[in-house]
């Protein structure tokens, strides 16, 4: 289970990064950051890549289904059953574990957005909050049948968490598909062995004969 350290790492960076564009309060140490302003775009490699703080009330990049209580507790609901899925799997392969680890890492990121941050910022009930997103990127620009795109969607380090793991789910696939063959056990002489106490029995051992009783004469 140590690849949940990479999970662990993905929600510190995201959430360290997160703080950082949106400003934070430590009221301990009197200190105060105030971070960027909302809408705000910081250029970092000129036009290619900006630093750009928008709040996401929906899925990663912006993708919106269902309300935001849905989409907090489907993600909760997804981050347990991630999590049973790598202890499950806590023999398989390291690019197995890992590639869920970076997934799960990018799902509790997200989530504590939406469970903590409108209560934390004084903007939402607990359940409520919006992702903040600040990566933006230049794209390819695209202009077919009126559908126009020069920027990929603001995204954040939890979306690029997620969205690695599951590029990396599809390159090794194969290994993915091995996890759900079952194993079938051999003997040394490659034949499947039969539980003596199963209701099938051994079918290479003869039947029982029908023994005949003796009849005496009278």
């Amino acid at each position: 289970m140590r690849v949940l350290y990479v999970t662990l790492g993905v929600v510190l960076v995201d959430q360290i990064t997160k703080l950082l564009v949106k400003g934070f309060t430590l009221p301990i140490f009197d200190y105060y950051h105030q971070g960027m302003q909302l809408g705000q775009s910081i250029p970092v490699i000129g036009d290619f890549l900006r630093l750009t703080f928008v709040e996401n009330p929906g899925m990663a990049f912006g993708i919106e289904i269902g309300g935001r209580l849905f989409l907090t507790l489907f993600s909760f609901i997804a981050s347990i059953g991630i999590f049973y899925y790598i202890y499950r799997l806590r023999e398989e392969s390291l690019i197995v574990r890992l590639t869920l680890a970076m997934i799960l890492g990018g799902a509790i990121g997200n989530l504590i957005d939406r469970i903590f941050y409108g209560v934390i910022f004084g903007e939402a009930p607990l359940f409520y909050g919006k992702v903040v997103d600040f990566i933006d990127m230049d794209f390819f620009h695209i202009d077919f049948l009126g559908f126009h795109i020069n920027r990929f969607a603001i995204f954040n380090i939890a979306d690029a968490s997620v969205s690695t793991g599951i590029v990396l789910m599809l390159l090794f696939y194969r290994k993915f598909s091995k996890v759900q063959e079952p194993a079938v056990r051999t003997d040394e002489a490659g034949q499947i062995p039969v539980d003596e106490n199963s209701s099938i029995g051994n079918v290479n051992e003869p039947k029982n004969d029908v023994q005949s009783s003796s009849v005496n004469p009278s």
